[in-house]
């Protein structure tokens, strides 16, 4: 590798992307496209990063296959980043193992983390924390220590599992601090104020106050009737019934167990399921077919009873009701719960799943990318809608060192 590829690397691997770009912007041969590539994703230029990178490892061909195997690893990563979860599987898990047979152990454990993370987004949590465990993350450099720290943590969120996360962002702070990269560390202070965070409003009797991750577990192993509108399922004990792909039943049933135990009147329900101004019997018929879908799925968990005025939400054993809301009303923090799963989202699906129109979602979008909260990828037909990048995600791209690439 030449002066000019080796400080374009230097500049990378600590988060310097435009020092590297002033030494191989005008360059198309292969290292300075793949490093061009990476220094465009750590600018958030995600499609040109695509392309770069694309054209660096068709140029390395069989020929390098070390330096491709790498430039693969970056491509998978900036995927990621697109939320682009079906492509280059098969890829990545070659050069995966290409690096191994190699010895280069910090890129070849940087491509399983990549793996690790593709399943937490496919919601394969159990998957996922299984081949994070298999890692020998101790062994690797600093920067991968972080990074794995930053996964671990984003696991350990979605199992509930406050302690763990706090431990795993623990670990994290003090490798980005070996590591010296700022971005880095940038990042696992902005896990640990997401950690500490609201994660969602407790309605219980009337009264309502904000909970956080480390207050949800002892709520979910109470023997009271959990209404989640955050995660779209109702439980008691161990029993669970996801409303996720049920949004109007899911609207009905929050409605029903902000008034538990006292009953909730028709014309408010139509007026929260249907939107409905003016009640007629139309909107009375469709009540009932909706409450009688609902009262099957909640068959295990509570029963509906109808009373003069309305419905009543009675939990089996006599339980207390809890409803669990997005943390701040409105359209745009319940599109943040959907959105915070990770998976990536058309207005169109996101309409459907809060049961809201098209054009409320996209205001909502709209209000979410101003604050830095959700982001675009694609246009058209093909947009699809995303968290903004959090721990994992190229924006550290940490690939490329002094060497990596030739």
């Amino acid at each position: 590798m030449d002066s000019a590829l080796s400080t374009a690397a230097r500049a990378l691997s600590v988060g310097d992307p435009l020092g590297a770009l002033k030494l191989v912007a005008l360059r198309s041969d292969a290292p300075a496209l793949a490093l061009r590539g990476i220094a465009m994703a750590q600018l958030g230029e995600l499609m040109a990063a695509r392309s770069l990178l694309r054209r660096a490892a068709a140029a390395f061909g069989s020929t390098e296959p070390l330096a491709r195997a790498r430039t693969v690893v970056a491509q998978a990563e900036v995927a990621l980043a697109l939320r682009d979860l079906k492509v280059m599987h098969r890829e990545l898990e070659a050069a995966a193992r290409l690096l191994a047979r190699r010895k280069d152990f910090a890129n070849s454990v940087l491509a399983r983390l990549v793996q690790v993370r593709r399943l937490a987004l496919l919601g394969d949590v159990d998957g996922a924390s299984r081949a994070l465990s298999r890692l020998e993350v101790r062994r690797a450099p600093p920067r991968l220590a972080a990074l794995a720290g930053l996964i671990a943590a984003d696991l350990a969120t979605k199992r509930v599992d406050y302690a763990a996360a706090a431990r795993a962002l623990s670990g994290a702070r003090a490798a980005a601090l070996s590591a010296r990269v700022p971005a880095l560390l940038s990042e696992v202070i902005a896990a640990e104020k997401q950690l500490s965070a609201p994660v969602a409003r407790l309605l219980v009797d009337g009264a309502e106050h904000l909970v956080s991750l480390a207050e949800l577990p002892e709520l979910a192993s109470s023997a009271r009737l959990v209404v989640d509108a955050c995660r779209r399922e109702v439980r008691l004990g161990k029993s669970a019934v996801s409303l996720v792909k049920r949004p109007l039943l899911l609207e009905l049933l929050v409605a029903l167990a902000e008034r538990a135990p006292a009953d909730a009147p028709r014309e408010e329900l139509i007026a929260r399921a249907f939107g409905a101004r003016r009640v007629n019997e139309s909107h009375r018929a469709r009540l009932r077919v909706e409450l009688g879908r609902l009262r099957v799925l909640l068959r295990d968990v509570a029963e509906l009873r109808a009373t003069p005025a309305g419905f009543q939400l009675f939990p089996h054993g006599g339980a207390r009701v809890l409803v669990l809301l997005p943390p701040a009303p409105g359209e745009a923090s319940a599109l943040l719960s959907l959105l915070r799963g990770g998976e990536a989202w058309a207005t169109s699906a996101l309409a459907a799943a809060l049961g809201k129109s098209q054009r409320a979602v996209q205001r909502a979008l709209g209000e979410l990318e101003q604050v830095g909260r959700a982001q675009s990828v694609g246009k058209g037909r093909a947009q699809r809608w995303v968290a903004t990048p959090s721990a994992g995600i190229a924006t550290t791209l940490l690939l490329v060192a002094p060497g990596t690439l030739g």
